[in-house]
């Protein structure tokens, strides 16, 4: 089978890798689609992912499959159900991180292992391995990942009804955090980023927008919410991009930063802010939102096409493209 493989850092392939054995637990899955993530894909091509990696290395963590073969031990996959998270194991000399660029992958059946009294080692990282309902657009069922991640760092920050949002990047994720954000009844939902960006932001309910390269950006932030907004996301993670604008914090607030741009030159001065305010490092668990973000896509709360092209999408052997 075919499957994407960065040989070394600016080296992108697409070469033939051995289809994987199914073990016990294990579904095999055709990879039907597979989004690109510039905060790991691009980062891995670059070789700027802040933390190790094994070159070779088979790519993709935002793949949706169907599954075709069940192991003996299977009992909550099913064949043709469709299966998020799903990816090529390691092999032939190839690390995966995730392996979703590839042809067929594998999703173990974690209820089961958890059941059986396996290792939680063994099947806690596959908890991300989740059944989507039937009737699911599996190109757009790739944004599944994506909204799961941030809805679970969202909701564990804090952000909720009446709360007040700046949103810093208007990328994949910036988009995410303003759409839940809305959903969730926030009063305020300000993204600050490319300009070009600003009609995808309103889709999703932002209440305001500002070009980060704006002259008056400080004073367009301060019109937009004086007394400080609740809550600041940075979804870009460059080394001063959440320090800039820590000063629009209020007193008491929660700062966050989620995106991994330059994730270990990440600073901020304390005493730019306007006092006291609260540092959010609880990270997220995708596996704990699965349900909430599927029925938020049925309910018609996420439109995947605001993020995605769905209408063109690139076959594997045209990855450079799409990357």
């Amino acid at each position: 089978m075919k499957a994407a493989i960065v040989e070394k850092p600016g080296v992108l392939t697409v070469k033939d890798i051995p289809v994987p054995e199914v073990g016990a637990y294990d579904a095999l899955c055709v990879l039907l689609y597979g989004a690109t993530c510039t905060g790991t894909d691009q980062h891995l091509i670059a070789g700027r992912f802040p933390w190790s990696v094994r070159y070779p290395t088979i790519l993709g963590h935002e793949s949706v499959g169907r599954v075709v073969e069940v192991g003996a031990k299977v009992r909550y996959f099913e064949v043709g159900a469709l299966i998020t998270r799903v990816g090529a194991p390691p092999a032939g000399g190839y690390s995966v991180n995730w392996g979703g660029f590839a042809e067929y992958g594998i999703a173990k059946d974690h209820r089961v292992m958890r059941e059986d009294g396996v290792d939680r080692t063994a099947w806690n990282g596959y908890r991300v391995n989740q059944v989507l309902p039937p009737d699911s657009d599996p190109a757009a069922a790739t944004m599944v990942i994506t909204w799961r991640e941030t809805l679970s760092y969202l909701t564990r920050m804090g952000v909720g009804e009446a709360a007040r949002l700046l949103v810093v990047g208007s990328g994949g994720n910036g988009l995410a955090f303003a759409a839940h954000a809305v959903n969730a009844g926030a009063e305020q939902v300000v993204v600050l980023g490319n300009a070009g960006r600003e009609p995808a932001a309103r889709a999703v309910g932002a209440t305001g927008y500002v070009d980060y390269r704006a002259d008056d950006v400080v004073a367009q932030l301060e019109g937009l919410c004086p007394d400080g907004f609740d809550f600041i996301i940075d979804a870009v993670g460059q080394a001063a991009s959440a320090d800039a604008v820590l000063p629009h914090l209020r007193r008491g607030g929660t700062l966050g930063v989620y995106g991994v741009d330059e994730y270990a030159a990440v600073h901020v001065h304390p005493l730019r802010a306007r006092g006291t305010f609260t540092f959010y490092n609880g990270g997220y668990d995708e596996a704990e939102t699965h349900t909430r973000v599927t029925a938020l896509v049925q309910a018609g709360k996420l439109d995947a096409g605001v993020w995605l092209d769905l209408a063109h999408p690139f076959a594997l052997e045209d990855i450079h493209a799409a990357v």
